[in-house]
């Protein structure tokens, strides 16, 4: 199962990235989390925010597969222990790419390799529009969208 998204945002790969990795891009377009990490290939990462364990709850982690600073970013990610008593079996690979088409910036966003029967991949199929329409919006406007939640 591959789930890709791809989506052309009015700002530059250096927007774009901060967006993707700054606590203030993360917390508007992430649903509230940061992503903590040090950001070096093979570090740990965690999306961490308001949830079912409170301020603190693990989203999502996993490890920093690739990290190029306004290139690419890959994560091989697990749900948070709040979710699945199994979360350390459930894997899949996230890879943001950055590229420049002209006076824009091409986000590709690919969701893959995931382990057999995991219970996420609908979610993900719906969630990931969310993500990347306020990532544009953000990048394009320095608002995000309201989805009335």
């Amino acid at each position: 199962m591959e789930l890709k998204f791809e989506i052309y945002i009015g700002g530059t790969p250096e927007q774009v990235w901060q967006a993707l990795v700054s606590p203030e891009g993360t917390q508007l377009i992430f649903f509230g989390s940061s992503l903590e990490s040090t950001f070096e290939t093979g570090a740990p990462f965690a999306y961490v925010g308001p949830g079912n364990e409170g301020d603190r709850t693990v989203h999502v982690y996993g490890t920093i597969l690739a990290y190029e600073e306004n290139k690419t970013l890959q994560l091989l990610e697990h749900p948070g222990p709040s979710y699945y008593s199994n979360h350390a079996e459930l894997e899949s690979t996230i890879t943001f790419t950055l590229d420049v088409v002209g006076g824009t910036t091409k986000l590709t966003l690919v969701n893959d390799q995931f382990t057999d029967n995991h219970p996420s991949i609908s979610k993900a199929r719906d969630s990931w529009w969310f993500v990347v329409s306020n990532l544009k919006t953000y990048v394009e406007t320095g608002k995000t969208l309201d989805f009335g939640w």
